[in-house]
């Protein structure tokens, strides 16, 4: 999966709908949802250590890939 798919994936489970609004209220809460997705990696990030993942490592980049994608959103 790529980062990208990732991070779609991520805020769409954080708002638990398609990511195409269907109306005004739905929409006022996606970026709710992408904070809440931004929370979720960053609490991958921080725990890195206790993952043994280097930073740098493939593991590392592609959770920095996917936080840049969900920003993106």
């Amino acid at each position: 999966m790529t980062a990208k798919e990732k991070a779609k994936e991520l805020v769409e489970r954080m708002f638990n709908v398609d990511l195409q609004c269907d109306n005004e209220a739905m929409c006022m809460l996606y970026p709710h949802a992408i904070k809440c997705a931004l929370i979720a990696v960053d609490e991958m990030l921080d725990f890195r250590n206790g993952l043994y993942i280097n930073e740098g490592s493939l593991a590392h980049q592609y959770l920095i890939e996917v936080k840049h994608e969900i920003e993106k959103l």
